[in-house]
């Protein structure tokens, strides 16, 4: 069989001077058995394709990519979850005791979470930092030539209510929190994951709060068992967003852990 020809390049049509009449006949029978082969072939070639699109729309689309902000289909459950949602996942985590917390290192969850920045670039050109402020500020003001950057604005700190102002050239109390912190996480079973999802995990926008740097430096790495927000108010989103990112990412919990989240949602209002 010939095969086709190229672009750019002539197809051989066997146009050398004539030797037999047998030659020329059968010359004259090949363009139509290729016709009936290539045909044949572009069926196949057709179904190959079809399958692998198949393939590829069954792959599982919700688990956010490296870099992206946790995107989420439209028909998801709204996060955090609420309080009758986080007490039905809060039955369903495994309850385990911690793992592996000798050989936690902050870099094991990527660049920028570390102290040396670097953070990774979301979907959307800005960093999980910069969409956190922009989130959780009020009277944001941005930069004219840099859309990702907040230039300035005012925290009503969800840890201890105390307002706050934020300044981006000038020292500033506020910090970004993992609500479930990245040692935690590992504890919890992140110690065996592959990088890139810890690197999901780090940036999860789900996951962080913009919150009163003090507030922060207090909590470290605690559990709810261990620690809680000092504002009564917010214990309740807290333990909901505590419990949707440990059912997310399957990470496990402690009995005292457990019990003490069961505790914060007693303090949700009645649904």
């Amino acid at each position: 069989m010939r095969r086709p020809a190229r672009a750019g390049v002539r197809a051989f049509t066997g146009d050398y001077p004539a030797r037999t009449a047998t030659r020329r006949r059968a010359g004259r029978s090949r363009p139509r058995r290729f016709l009936r082969g290539g045909a044949a072939t572009l069926v196949l070639l057709s179904c190959v394709a079809a399958a692998a699109g198949l393939w590829i729309g069954h792959r599982d689309s919700t688990v956010p990519a490296v870099g992206s902000p946790s995107p989420r289909p439209s028909s998801a459950a709204p996060f955090p979850p609420g309080s009758g949602s986080a007490r039905a996942l809060l039955n369903s985590l495994v309850v385990a005791r911690p793992e592996h917390w000798e050989s936690y290192a902050r870099s094991a969850f990527g660049p920028g979470w570390a102290g040396r920045g670097g953070e990774p670039v979301q979907s959307d050109g800005c960093t999980a930092r910069d969409a956190v402020l922009r989130r959780d500020l009020h009277e944001a003001r941005m930069a004219d030539r840099n859309r990702c950057m907040v230039l300035s604005g005012r925290l009503d700190d969800p840890y201890t209510g105390t307002p706050l102002p934020y300044d981006r050239y000038t020292a500033s109390e506020l910090e970004i929190d993992h609500v479930v912190p990245l040692g935690d996480a590992w504890r919890s079973g992140a110690w065996d994951w592959p990088a890139d999802r810890r690197q999901r995990l780090a940036n999860d926008i789900d996951n962080l709060v913009v919150a009163q740097k003090q507030a922060n430096r207090d909590k470290g790495s605690k559990a709810p068992d261990r620690w809680r927000p000092p504002r009564h108010e917010y214990w309740c989103e807290y333990a909901r967003r505590w419990v949707g990112v440990k059912a997310r990412y399957s990470l496990h919990v402690t009995p005292p852990e457990r019990h003490a989240l069961g505790e914060m949602l007693d303090s949700c209002p009645a649904q």
